[in-house]
């Protein structure tokens, strides 16, 4: 029964579960518990001052991040969703203009641009690297495009050079969502200070976290200055500005806390001992699937990738099976997943966004189709077929591992390597078992 798949009632490779991600340990806890004591967890005043930019350990954390990174400002927020509505708001962005976005991606990399009652535009992807394509990019560029948010998906990096130099041609402002690329560097620079703005998420599900939370990165003083108003409640601090800069200073309350910042502090010093692990698992990884027909993991770049997710390409004609069955019949091998950092593989992400009701119906602010309308004369198009290869990934060939991360070992990649192996092996068995179906898509959560 050893050789028979489990799917069709063999043994499983691997009944022991996978080691589960610990992420606090006691260095954490025992900065939130000297922060409880000083009975001070969250310093933040909402109008002109020293506690306008936040207490000792927002400013400890913010300091610490630029200087690891090479930033000039680092900027704490409470989500990277309100950093990315930041970002926007502190390059200029108004109603009416349009942002380029990749169509493959967290939806809040282009619903930020609602905020400002901007307009997403959806360039397709790169199929090496799953980021923007630069030429997508530049197809799309009209009068109206004022910015482009890039986002290095999975832990790998887009081509930022090729982005950079279309964006200075048309004076196009670039945010980098690196959110799950922290500690990356693109030819010896880290990402997300690459363009005029940036950051990261610190989400539970991150490489480090605070729970909740973000951070924003810049080198520019004058952006610094506006996404720090934003994030504290900036209307209270316009006196102070002369009129020509009173534009986006409408904040809210997007500040990290004091308790958050403590955690972040211990975090950060960990970071790349876990990049590091990564991307060795990565590299076994890879190692594994290259010697495999029908899978390609050859455009992972692996000195370069923080493995947020594994990804590699599916191909269908050559291993006889429908992707998601594929997927079903691999994981069918391995232990029962508690949740989705614990599932050896997934497929698809998610689904492109333009493909989503609020696009399909062009309506996201009120009844009347804001801010779809506020370009009389202008059609946007969000059918299906303007991201083909985003489509194409989505729907029959991204598959994408979870189980990328510390305290993972080698002999744990082995042994998912085994229960694909043994599918692939099996594939003819199992395709007679399962009639041959349309794959069903299941979204990332």
């Amino acid at each position: 029964m050893r050789n028979l798949p489990s799917i069709l009632g063999g043994d499983k490779v691997r009944e022991k579960p996978f080691p589960r991600r610990i992420t606090m340990g006691a260095e954490e806890k025992k900065a939130v518990q000297d922060v409880m004591e000083s009975d001070v967890l969250s310093a933040f005043f909402g109008s002109p001052g020293e506690l306008f930019l936040g207490g000792p350990k927002i400013k400890e954390f913010e300091n610490n991040w630029a200087r690891d990174f090479g930033f000039k400002y680092a900027i704490s927020v409470n989500s990277w969703t309100s950093g990315l509505i930041i970002a926007l708001g502190s390059v200029g962005i108004e109603p009416g203009d349009e942002v380029i976005c990749s169509s493959y991606t967290m939806s809040a990399s282009a619903s930020c641009c609602f905020f400002y009652g901007a307009i997403p535009v959806f360039a397709d992807i790169n199929p090496r690297n799953y980021c923007i394509d630069p030429e997508s990019f530049e197809k799309l560029i009209t009068p109206r495009t004022k910015a482009i948010i890039v986002v290095h998906l999975f832990g790998g990096v887009a081509d930022m050079d090729a982005i950079l130099d279309i964006a200075k041609k048309h004076n196009i402002k670039v945010i980098e969502d690196a959110a799950q690329a922290p500690g990356v560097k693109y030819k010896g620079r880290p990402v997300g200070c690459l363009g005029d703005i940036g950051g990261y998420s610190l989400n539970y599900h991150k490489h480090i976290h605070t729970g909740e939370g973000g951070m924003l990165a810049t080198n520019d003083p004058e952006i610094a200055k506006i996404a720090r108003a934003i994030r504290n409640h900036g209307e209270n601090t316009i006196e102070t500005e002369s009129p020509e800069n009173f534009v986006n200073y409408v904040g809210g309350n997007f500040r990290l806390t004091e308790l958050q910042a403590a955690i972040g502090i211990e975090q950060l010093k960990k970071l790349n001992k876990y990049v590091v692990t990564r991307q060795s698992l990565a590299f076994r990884f890879t190692e594994g699937l290259n010697k495999i027909k029908g899978l390609n993991a050859d455009q992972n770049d692996l000195e370069n990738n923080a493995y947020y997710l594994y990804p590699f390409k599916y191909d269908r004609k050559v291993i006889g099976l429908s992707r998601n069955l594929f997927v079903k019949a691999v994981l069918a091998e391995l232990p029962d997943p508690i949740d989705f950092e614990d599932t050896a593989l997934a497929g698809g992400y998610l689904k492109p966004l333009y493909l989503n009701p609020i696009y399909q119906r062009q309506i996201a602010i009120g009844k009347k189709g804001f801010p779809f309308n506020l370009n009389k004369g202008v059609k946007y198009d969000y059918s299906k077929g303007i991201s083909p290869v985003a489509e194409r990934l989505y729907e029959r060939e991204l598959v994408l591992s979870p189980l990328i991360r510390e305290p993972l070992e080698f002999s744990d990649i082995d042994d998912i390597l085994t229960a694909i192996n043994k599918v692939v092996n099996s594939a003819g068995q199992i395709r007679e078992a399962f009639p041959e179906v349309n794959d069903d898509i299941v979204d990332y959560v």
